[in-house]
């Protein structure tokens, strides 16, 4: 709450000239609709940004997916949930390793040896 519609940002140099802002929208049964993809453009338009990841742990509906493609004053990625796990599990963030598993193969050039 008074976050004016923005829960981060990223700097993409290192003088901070271009900003990429982030919203996250933690729900768990349902999908993030039109409406908070709008009011996350409506944000970046009062901040002047032309970038933004919208992120949420549940899905997007199909309206809130025209409404960040059609949108052409910013560039807005959608992040659902499980493209976040994906993410997370390929940068090891926020992850651990719980338990390995190893396959064996016999080997069969090991055994040609004692014939």
């Amino acid at each position: 709450t008074g976050d004016q519609g923005v829960d981060g940002e990223i700097l993409e140099d290192r003088l901070g000239l271009d900003k990429v802002y982030l919203q996250a929208k933690r729900y768990r049964d349902e999908p993030v609709g039109a409406r908070e993809v709008r009011e996350f453009l409506g944000a970046l338009s009062q901040k002047n940004a032309s970038k933004g990841v919208l992120i949420t742990t549940s899905k997007f509906t199909e309206d809130a997916l025209r409404a960040a493609n059609e949108d052409r004053q910013h560039k807005v990625t959608l992040l659902d949930g499980e493209e976040l796990v994906d993410l997370m599990i390929k940068y090891k963030i926020g992850v651990r390793v719980k338990s390995v598993y190893e396959v064996k193969d016999v080997d069969e050039d090991f055994f040609q040896d004692l014939e």
